[in-house]
């Protein structure tokens, strides 16, 4: 594998919107010109299949020749530009990942070392959410050059991603920014923005931990229909406020690595 650059992409609690910008932040570097890949590392809630319409489809055979010792490279499944490789095209839709932190290594150095990826500007890792210690094994166990965390405007939300922000740190991960999700609704009649939850002081917010804001998505309902259908933003909707931020996102991100196209 010849990655350039591995970006975690995690989040202190589940239900933010961690996959949704894993997902589309991949989906605007492979827009921008990047060699990309996407790496489902959720063992507990590989969504990113169902969010990239990639129903039905399974390693299995292939997955037990690589386990008993055979070398043969798994083929990732590339759509719009990015290859992917998930979690999902192991377990079944309704099996529960039930192992160890040392198990959970193992199928990542898997799903990184047994992977076709070829040569990528970039891996975008969706990570599991939370700090426990199958996530600090795979930050240790991946090669990350940076970490992004991401947030609802909520406290209980910076709260906990406070402790995420930590976690990186503690395994001397750059944290190179937070993404809001759910930011900002824009009033369909008036244009106006309404702020759906009451503001985080800046006190308590991740900021005061000196992580720099990257970006705010705005909350539009077309975003959650889209990862039920399979149809993300940034290639659907590549006009909508949305996709236009992550598509900053991603170009700011390119120029604090300082990776071209």
């Amino acid at each position: 594998m010849a990655v350039r650059r591995v970006l975690a992409v995690g989040s202190g609690k589940g239900g933010v919107g961690k996959s949704t910008v894993s997902v589309n932040l991949a989906l605007a570097l492979a827009a921008q010109g990047h060699a990309v890949g996407l790496l489902d590392a959720d063992l507990h809630g590989p969504n990113v299949p169902l969010m990239l319409g990639i129903t039905k489809h399974r390693w299995s055979e292939s997955w037990t020749l690589a386990r008993a010792g055979r070398r043969r490279l798994l083929a990732p499944v590339e759509r719009h530009g990015v290859k992917i490789a998930s979690a999902g095209f192991i377990l079944g839709e309704d099996q529960p990942f039930l192992a160890d932190a040392l198990s959970a290594t193992t199928l990542i150095r898997q799903l990184l070392d047994d992977v076709a990826w070829g040569e990528l500007d970039f891996l975008v890792a969706d990570l599991p959410p939370g700090t426990g210690d199958i996530q600090q094994v795979m930050v240790q166990a991946i090669p990350l050059a940076g970490a992004l965390v991401v947030v609802t405007p909520q406290y209980v939300a910076h709260l906990d991603a406070r402790k995420a922000v930590r976690m990186f740190q503690r395994h001397r991960v750059p944290v190179l920014g937070s993404i809001e999700n759910m930011g900002a609704l824009r009033c369909p009649h008036c244009g106006e923005p309404i702020e759906l939850f009451p503001r985080v002081p800046a006190e308590r917010s991740l900021q005061a931990l000196g992580v720099e804001p990257l970006g705010s998505i705005p909350f539009d309902p077309a975003i959650a229909r889209a990862g039920d259908s399979g149809r993300a933003p940034v290639v659907d909707r590549p006009d909508s406020a949305p996709a236009r931020v992550f598509g900053e996102i991603a170009a700011g991100l390119v120029r604090t690595l300082g990776q071209a196209p």
